[in-house]
Parts: structure tokens; sequence; C-alpha cells
């Protein structure tokens, strides 16, 4: 039996696509293993967001196939389809698996032959191997129905594919059936949902259906971007409504400036997105904020900094995703002239020194409250990782007796907040 070592990179939806890949092979007679050094094969899941992932996975591929020469390499996922001709200079023998193909990956093994056509390939129902027997992560879509100048993933998804709603609600019944506790919905932007195939978005009727699902468990909704989510925003806040969803919002904004906003094609204004976020902080005042932003975008001013700065001064993000601009080729904005290098960083760190103020404020009100934290992953030392139902991070310790180390992990308790950090809060039985 050949072993198998998969490495992912990227968003949740591609932590998917790795375990769509470990099942089907685990299907086909192999075996997976947590280190490459055993392994036969080398999947490497890769992911083109950033530059600055992109050029990590690019080491990690050289360096794989020095250490390795004799071992199969599959880079599966984005680069495939935005970078084939680079990764076969960086090791000749390597396969590759678009993002589009992942369902190949057992005839890629056979015939040893790169899959890389562009199809609509349905990412549910498909057999898969967690990664936490407690998360199951279910992708709606692929694509997007956007056109950023910056946006490379937008070359290796392409156009909006939505899956069928039956399918993506099976999905979820099954992961449920198998010990899941918390579900995951997934996309690039799930606020689109069904717009391709219906002329509108589902993504309400979509939640509805899962919500009414038997079981606890809590459900987890993945980006929004605003111009969507704007347009089924009284449906989405009734839904939030629901005591199975976290009350977890993800939109990025990627500038607060207009003039930026526009350059970058992203078809909004800011204001659009303060109304959003003005709206959910009012329904859920203990509500998970999070966001992305792009600094350091070639035709940003100091005027159009400012903008970022100051929405990230008043929303307080609690989560920031934020990305020094990069040049990705083949985009619009590959053609731009770079800003120094020096100014972005001195940007982005003011941006997030920002952040980091923001967030840890917002946490210092849970200090000495009671709050019900689902506890989903095991770290070291006795330690328990557990989200609140906001989708806070809480650091739970294990002390022996009725709640042990290994009694604590898929538990739903209630625990005071003893203190906090920018991105967690820590908390005791009681």
């Amino acid at each position: 039996m050949k072993e198998v070592y998969i490495e992912t990179y990227g968003c949740a939806a591609n932590q998917n696509n790795s375990e769509i890949i470990g099942g089907l092979l685990r299907g086909a007679g192999y075996g997976l293993v947590g280190n490459s050094d055993i392994a036969d094969i080398i999947v490497l899941n890769s992911c083109v967001v950033k530059g600055k992932t992109e050029n990590k996975i690019k080491r990690r591929v050289q360096d794989l196939s020095k250490k390795y020469p004799k071992k199969i390499l599959v880079i599966a996922g984005c680069m495939p389809e935005t970078d084939a001709k680079e990764l076969k200079k960086l090791a000749v023998d390597c396969l590759l698996l678009g993002t589009h193909n992942f369902k190949n990956i057992v005839n890629l093994l056979k015939n040893y032959e790169n899959y890389l056509d562009k199809r609509n390939e349905v990412k549910v129902g498909l057999p898969k191997i967690s990664s936490n027997k407690l998360i199951g992560i279910t992708q709606i879509s692929e694509g997007c129905l956007g056109n950023c100048s910056y946006c490379k993933t937008k070359l290796a998804k392409g156009d909006l594919f939505s899956f069928d709603i039956d399918d993506v609600v099976k999905s979820v019944e099954s992961d449920l059936r198998n010990g899941a506790k918390e579900i995951w919905l997934t996309s690039q932007d799930c606020a689109v949902y069904g717009v391709d195939k219906y002329g509108e978005s589902r993504l309400v009727e979509l939640l509805r259906r899962v919500l009414l699902l038997k079981g606890r468990f809590k459900v987890r909704l993945g980006m929004m971007n605003p111009a969507g989510l704007f347009l089924i925003l009284d449906e989405m806040i009734s839904v939030f409504k629901d005591k199975k969803m976290y009350k977890f919002l993800h939109v990025p904004i990627q500038s607060g400036s207009d003039d930026v906003l526009k350059s970058m094609r992203r078809g909004y204004e800011i204001e659009l997105v303060e109304k959003i976020v003005e709206r959910f902080r009012k329904e859920f005042p203990d509500g998970v904020f999070a966001t992305d932003v792009i600094v350091g975008y070639p035709s940003e001013s100091v005027g159009d900094f400012r903008g970022s700065l100051g929405f990230v001064s008043e929303f307080k993000p609690d989560v920031f995703n934020l990305s020094k601009f990069s040049r990705h080729k083949g985009t619009e904005a590959w053609k731009l002239k770079e800003l120094s290098g020096e100014v972005v960083s001195k940007r982005a760190s003011e941006l997030m020194e920002c952040h980091r103020a923001g967030a840890l404020d917002n946490k210092k009100k849970f200090v000495g409250k009671k709050v019900k934290v689902f506890v989903n992953k095991s770290l070291s030392g006795g330690l328990f990782e557990g989200r609140d139902e906001n989708y806070n991070i809480v650091l739970v310790k294990g002390s022996g007796g009725e709640f042990g180390w290994k009694e604590l992990l898929g538990k739903n308790l209630e625990v005071v907040i003893k203190s906090v950090g920018v991105h967690h809060m820590v908390g005791e039985v009681g």
C-alpha cells in the first residue's frame, strides 16, 4: 500500500478539498500519513491569494523535490491553474491537479498525467477524511461574480458555480451523523450562493434548511462580500438570530477609501459596509466581526490609507486579515507601479496596531462573565480551545475529575472568563 502525505495551504474551502483528496485516496486503497519522510507520495494543496503564501509554496516545492527526488510530488489547487509552467521549472517531474479536478486525484496517480481542464466540479457528497471530526466543512459554491483588479484567485476559480441546495444539505446531514458538532459553510462569496442558477441569492433558504436539521450543533458561515450581502441583509439578520448560528460576520472591505475600492473594482462604497456592520452590531452587540484589508494598493494615497485606518479604528474588527498588496501576473493590477516597500510596511504596522488595540478593547467586557463554549480542539498540556456563541476563541484548562483532559473535547460548557488577549479569552469551568 502506498502512503500519501497531504499538506494544505489557504482557506476553509481548500481544507475541505484536502479532506476530499484524502477520502478519495483512502477509498482507492492508499494510506494517509502525517509525515513526508515516510510517504511515497506528497500532495501540496496550494493557494494563490497572497504573494507571500505563493512564494512560500514555491520554496516548499523546490525543497521537497530536492529532498525526495524519487517520491511522487503532486501540486494541487489554485497554483497549477495559474502557474503551471513555473511549477514545472521548479520540479520538472511534479504532477499537477487543478482546482476543478480534485475528483481525478486517483486517475492522476494511476496514469501519471496532469489534470488542468476547466470544468464545473461539484465538491459535495464526496468521501472525505476530516482533519477534525467535530468540524464538518461543506463548500456551497466555487468561484465568484466579481472581477477584482488584483485577484489571482478569480483566474484560478473562475465564475460562480453554486452546488445544488439538496446536495449541500445532505452533506451537512452526513457530517452530523458522523459526529460533527460545528458546521462550516464556505465559499469565495457565500452571499451570492445560487445567483448563477436562479438569478437571485438562495443563501437564506439554504441556511434555514440546514438550521432545521435535528441535533445540537453550531453553524459558522464563511465570507460574504458586501454588495451581495446588503441585498439580503434583513433576511440574514433574522437567520443570525437562530440559536444554532454563530454570531460571526466575515465581510471583507479591502480598503476604507472609495477611490481605491473603485480602482479595485469591488463594486461598492465604504458607506455600504458601514451600514452592514452597524446593523449587525446593533442586533448582536457581542458578535464577532471579521474583515480583510489590502494595504499599499498602488493607487493608495495618504488620504486613502487614513480611510482604512479610520474604519478599523471606528469599527474595531475582532478578526483582521491584513495583506500587503502583491502583484499577480495576469491581473489588471499587475500593470500598476507598486508603492515603496518601506511605505507599505509602515502603513501595515499602523493598521495592525490599531486593530490589536480595538480587538482587545472589544474583549475586555467579557472578563468576569459566564459564557457558553463548545470545545472543538485539543491543544498541548491539557489546554483546550473552544468557541463561544459569538465565535470568540476561548481557552480552557482541563483539570481531571469530572472535566478531565480528554473529557473536555466535544463538550458544551459554561465557563467564566478570567482574562483576555487580542484574539482569545481564557476561561474556567464554573
